[in-house]
C-alpha cells in the first residue's frame, strides 16, 4: 500500500484506526510478575492493572466508612483501603463489612497498619479474618523489636491466607537502616550522593522485608511492594530500580500528590511514564480533596490515566475542541459536558447490557475547521456551527455523514442518535451474532 492509499484508508475506513494502533511499541510490554490475589481480584502482569483507592473517614464510624467504600467501589475502585489505627477502628471492621454486604458491595477491603498493626491484628481476630490484605510499613512497625513485630503481622497473614503489601514510604523510612547505609557511603572511596543512598535505602527496606516475610512463612505470591515518594523524578528512579530487582507486583502511587490540578498533573506525569514502560500492576492516585470534595475523583483520575494510555477501558471517551475565536458561544462546551455526564450516568447499566461500550469514542466539536474530521474519526460525532457559520450540525456515524441536525433541539436529538447507536452496535444480540459468524 502506498502512502496516499494508506492515508486514505486511515481517514475513511470504518474501523477508525487510532495512531496508537500504528505504533504499539509506544507502550512497552508489562514487566513479568507473579500473581497475587486480593480477595477475588488478581494483581500482576498477567491481569489488567487494578485501580484502588482509600477512604478518609474515621474508620470507627462504620456507617460513614461503609458508605464511602461503596461510593469508591461504584466509581470503579476495585480495591479499597481503610485506616486501622486503633482498637475502635479494628473493632469496626466486621460492621463495615456487614454494611457493605447489605449494600450489595463486595469490594475487597485492605487494612492500612502503622505502629501497632501487630497488636491490633493479634487481638481483633475478626478484623484479621475479614480484611483481604494487610498493608505493612516496615519503617514504623516498631523500633527495637521491628523485625519481631513485622513477623507477627506476617504470621497472622499466613494463618489467614492473606497477602500483604510491603509499603515503604519516603517520609517514614527505617531510620536505622538509612543511618547504616549513609555511614557506609561516607566511608566509601567514591561516595554516592545522599539522594541515591536514600533511594537505595528504600529499596533495601522493601526487598529485605520481602525476604523476611518469605522466611517467616508467607508465600512469594502473597507479596506486593510499593516504595512511594512525593517527587516525580524520584518516583521514576525508585520504581525503575525496583522493577529490575524483583518479580513482585508493584503498587504505583505518588504519595502526598497534593491538591487539585497539581496533584492530578504530578500523578499523571509520574504514573504515565512508568506504566508506558510496563511498570506497575495496581495504581492509586493520592489526591488531597478540598473540604467537602468528592473522594471518588481519585478513582476517575486513575481510570483516565489507564484509558488515555490505551491500557484499559472504563467509559466512552468524549473528544471536544478547546474553543477559540470561531466559537464565541459556550454551547458546544456545555454540550460536551452534558454528554460526558450522560455517559457516566448510563455506564452502570450499559456495562451489563452492552459489552464493549466502554471503548466507544464520541466527538463534540465546535466549528468547521476540525469538526468534520474529528467527528469522522470518532464512532459517533457532531460538528456544531461556529460563529458566523451556517446553523447546521452534521452528525457522523462510523466515519460517514448520517444526518444533519438543525434548530433548538440539537442536544436531545443527538442523545437519541447516541442511544440508538449504542443499542445497534453493542447489544448482546449483536455480539452473539458476531460470535456465531
Amino acid at each position: 500500500m502506498n502512502c496516499i492509499a494508506g492515508a486514505s484508508a486511515l481517514a475513511f475506513g470504518t474501523n477508525h484506526m487510532s495512531l496508537h494502533a500504528l505504533n504499539p511499541s509506544a507502550i512497552q510490554p508489562r514487566r513479568k510478575t507473579v500473581t497475587v490475589f486480593v480477595g477475588g481480584v488478581p494483581v500482576g502482569s498477567g491481569h489488567p492493572i487494578v485501580v484502588q483507592s482509600m477512604t478518609n473517614t474515621d474508620t470507627a464510624n462504620a456507617e460513614a466508612t461503609a458508605q464511602q467504600v461503596a461510593a469508591l467501589a461504584a466509581a470503579g475502585s476495585q480495591l479499597v483501603r481503610i485506616t486501622v489505627n486503633n482498637e475502635d477502628a479494628a473493632a469496626a471492621v466486621p460492621e463495615i463489612a456487614a454494611r457493605l454486604a447489605d449494600l450489595g458491595c463486595a469490594v475487597p477491603l485492605i487494612g492500612d497498619f502503622h505502629y501497632n498493626g501487630h497488636l491490633l491484628l493479634a487481638r481483633f481476630t475478626d478484623c484479621a479474618r475479614i480484611l483481604a490484605k494487610y498493608r505493612i510499613n516496615p519503617g514504623n512497625v516498631g523500633t527495637k523489636r521491628r523485625d519481631e513485630n513485622f513477623q507477627t503481622i506476617v504470621r497472622i497473614a499466613a494463618d489467614n491466607g492473606k497477602p500483604v503489601r510491603i509499603g515503604v514510604n519516603w517520609g517514614s523510612l527505617d531510620q536505622d537502616l538509612l543511618t547504616q547505609m549513609m555511614d557506609a557511603n561516607a566511608l566509601a572511596a567514591d561516595p554516592a550522593d545522599a539522594r541515591d543512598v536514600y533511594i537505595e535505602a528504600m529499596l533495601a527496606s522493601a526487598l529485605r522485608s520481602a525476604e523476611l516475610a518469605e522466611a517467616t512463612g508467607l508465600g512469594h505470591d502473597r507479596i506486593i511492594i510499593s516504595a512511594k515518594v512525593s517527587a516525580v523524578q524520584d518516583l521514576l528512579d525508585v520504581y525503575r530500580r525496583l522493577a529490575e530487582r524483583c518479580d513482585f507486583p508493584l503498587h504505583l502511587g505518588l504519595t502526598e500528590a497534593g491538591l487539585g490540578s497539581k496533584g492530578i498533573i504530578a500523578s499523571t506525569a509520574a504514573l504515565s511514564i512508568l506504566l508506558a514502560e510496563g511498570i506497575g500492576d495496581t495504581i492509586r492516585v493520592s489526591l488531597t480533596p478540598r473540604p467537602g470534595g468528592d473522594r471518588t475523583e481519585e478513582v476517575q483520575v486513575a481510570q483516565q490515566i489507564l484509558q488515555s494510555l490505551g491500557l484499559r477501558s472504563f467509559a466512552p471517551q468524549v473528544s471536544a475542541c478547546p474553543g477559540c475565536g470561531r466559537t464565541t458561544s459556550t454551547f458546544f462546551q456545555q454540550m460536551a459536558e452534558d454528554i460526558q455526564g450522560y455517559l457516566r450516568e448510563q455506564m452502570p447499566a450499559w456495562r451489563a447490557l452492552y459489552p464493549g461500550v466502554e471503548d466507544m469514542r464520541v466527538a463534540v466539536m465546535g466549528c468547521v475547521v476540525n469538526g468534520p474530521g474529528e467527528s469522522k474519526h470518532a464512532d459517533i460525532g457532531i460538528s456544531l456551527p461556529g460563529t458566523f457559520e451556517d446553523p447546521v450540525a452534521p452528525v457522523y456515524v462510523d466515519g460517514k455523514l448520517a444526518v444533519t441536525l438543525r434548530g433548538d433541539n440539537i442536544v436531545p436529538e443527538f442523545l437519541r442518535l447516541l442511544e440508538d447507536y449504542v443499542e445497534r452496535r453493542y447489544s448482546r444480540s449483536v455480539s452473539a451474532a458476531g460470535a456465531r459468524a
